[in-house]
């Protein structure tokens, strides 16, 4: 039996929006989505809504999440900052794509006020069905996770 995946996703006040589009284009997908906020467009710390879905991710509560922010700029460094969190800022398919196949990003951020809905959803498709070449990016990728830990 196939499990069906779960996705994390949050955002702050300025992505709010993009938010809610993409988490129904998930659900429309056929993906679960666990929505950690935010609820509005009133003013809200992005710092609060990167790190649940960065801790998430990083206890193996979920295998991959998505933030959100005005440029994603501010979540790829609250996100990156824990242990075996891979984020990567993807605003076109091509890092996207790059992003799951050479660096296994768990955690897709998109900047709302930079990309639009469209591209959203394409950078979001290509970033889920893109899988992990491993070989010598699996060498890569524990050497950061060891430069990280033994800094």
């Amino acid at each position: 039996m196939e499990t069906k995946e779960t996705l994390i996703i949050g955002s702050d006040h300025a992505a709010f929006e993009l938010k809610e589009k993409i988490g129904k284009h998930l659900v429309h997908l056929g993906i679960d989505v666990k929505d950690v906020g935010t609820n509005g467009e009133s003013s809200v710390n992005y710092v609060d809504f990167g790190k649940k879905v960065a801790k998430a991710v990083a206890e193996k509560e979920f295998d991959r999440g998505i933030l959100l922010c005005g440029t994603g700029i501010g979540m790829s460094m609250v996100a990156n900052r824990f242990t075996g969190v891979r984020a990567a800022l993807c605003n076109d398919l091509f890092s996207a794509r790059l992003s799951r196949r050479h660096n296994n990003a768990n955690i897709l951020v998109l900047g709302a006020r930079v990309i639009g809905d469209m591209l959203a959803y394409e950078i979001v498709r290509e970033w889920l069905e893109t899988g992990f070449e491993g070989g010598r990016h699996s060498d890569r990728i524990d050497s950061i996770d060891a430069a990280y830990i033994n800094a």
